[in-house]
């Protein structure tokens, strides 16, 4: 087949109003202080030989412009005049590029359509960018990601210091934009929420789809296509992340992908999929349940001990805790009752401080979603847990995962086989808000009557 380098190519009317994204730009600007920001969009990457992936924005750049082409750039520059503060080096267009990969926006286009105040062509940024730099008292960039515009920032730079003792003018000191772009990207506009409750929405309808239609005998992959089919039929990009269909013992591998295996009768099963929206809003949900329609009784007891760890763990989320609190309530209501089943011995304290059950539930109970699925922002603030707020979304997703794969800590009882093999989480994303939380993937059921029929 002829080579094809291609990528998304949202019409006029996909494109997110103007005026949200002028906003975001104006809160970083003023975040910035006199420092200019250059924030590469991503490139194309390839697959094999000539073929390339399905192009993804960076995401950074995409919450600053909503431009979904590779290789731009947008200089943020709080430093120079009203009407020159928001440059993109774009792609310009050319018919023998287009009738490859599609239209392109080109630098009219960038104007006219992202808000941009002056466009010009990504091959102009080398010549441009030194003059474009001139007399910023600091460069936002994030080094050692992005490898072809690195060395132009840098020798712009290295130019200004060069030229500083004659013109008595440099930029003080490289500085990275990611803290201060990821503690905006943290709190959600109401916007933004909108976009997350139709991921959620559409990935909720795919994990009800696939219950419904699980039997012994059909293949993980076959639950797969059903799920992703789905995702694109709603209007999705596609899936948020590999999809993981996992059956019986695969559950127990956190990230298990390769979706190869027959599904058995009397197994669980294990389904960890979202879709992505086309401006890259995520979902991101678990269930697990009994592939022939009725647990037994191995299965039901942890299925409803994790379930409860996960409800205890949802009423949690209210504005002024942290994410922190939420594993931790997760995590007490686990190991109390892997107590009392057995599958723990000793105090609960003690077992949570020695870390004594990780042989069992080896992760941390959520994430941060939103452009990303683990998406950006910090957990801590040095020595303090970051405190929950409204606007702020995330997963809560307590597990449990018996097999032979990691040793019993000394003093822990053995394992029996009637456990083995049993993996379980049940996942859903979870938002702050003032009042409390709103759970976006509540259609997705998963009451221990629901999982059964």
């Amino acid at each position: 087949m002829p080579a094809i380098l291609t990528f998304p190519r949202p019409s006029v009317s996909a494109v997110i109003d103007k005026q949200r994204y002028a906003e975001r730009r104006q809160r970083f600007l003023e975040q910035l202080g006199g420092a200019a920001a250059v924030i590469p969009a991503a490139s194309l990457v390839t697959h094999h030989a000539d073929c390339e992936w399905p192009f993804r924005q960076d995401s950074d750049f995409w919450y600053l412009t909503g431009f979904d082409e590779p290789d731009a750039v947008a200089l943020l520059l709080p430093h120079r005049p009203e009407g020159e503060r928001f440059v993109l080096f774009v792609h310009p267009r050319e018919a023998g590029a287009e009738v490859w990969t599609g239209r392109r926006w080109g630098c009219e286009g960038a104007v006219e359509h992202f808000g941009a105040q002056i466009a010009h062509p990504r091959d102009e940024l080398e010549e441009r960018l030194p003059e474009y730099l001139k007399g910023a008292e600091g460069i936002a960039f994030r080094v050692g990601r992005h490898a072809a515009v690195e060395p132009l920032v840098l020798r712009a730079w290295a130019d200004q210091l060069d030229r500083a003792p004659r013109s008595g003018a440099a930029a003080l000191g490289l500085v990275a934009p990611c803290p201060l772009l990821h503690r905006l990207r943290l709190r959600k506009e109401p916007q933004e929420l909108e976009r997350l409750r139709e991921a959620c929405r559409i990935s909720a309808e795919a994990h009800e789809l696939a219950r419904a239609a699980v039997a012994p005998g059909m293949g993980e992959r076959q639950l797969q296509a059903l799920i992703e089919q789905h995702f694109l039929a709603a209007g999705a990009r596609g899936p948020a992340y590999s999809s993981i269909v996992a059956g019986g013992d695969n559950a127990c591998v956190l990230h298990y992908i390769a979706n190869s295996d027959v599904l058995q009768d009397g197994d669980l099963l294990l389904i960890d999929a979202g879709c992505s929206l086309p401006d890259y809003y995520n979902g991101d949900i678990t269930r697990s349940f009994p592939i022939n329609g009725r647990f037994t009784g191995e299965q039901r007891a942890l299925y409803e001990l994790v379930l409860a760890a996960q409800e205890r763990a949802i009423e949690a989320v209210r504005p002024g805790v942290s994410a922190e609190h939420v594993h931790q309530t997760a995590l007490q209501v686990l190991v109390e009752g892997l107590l009392e089943l057995g599958l723990l011995v000793g105090e609960a304290d003690a077992i949570i401080e020695q870390g004594a059950y990780r042989h069992l539930y080896m992760h941390r109970t959520g994430h941060w979603l939103g452009l990303d699925v683990h998406d950006v922002g910090a957990y801590r603030l040095g020595e303090h847990p970051v405190e929950l707020e409204p606007g702020m979304v995330l997963t809560v997703e307590p597990g449990l995962y018996v097999s032979d794969r990691l040793p019993v800590p000394e003093g822990q009882p053995a394992i029996e086989e009637c456990w083995k093999g049993i993996g379980i989480r049940i996942e859903d994303d979870v938002a702050v808000t003032a009042m409390g939380r709103e759970v976006l993937t509540a259609a997705a059921l998963k009451s221990t009557a629901a999982m059964e029929r």
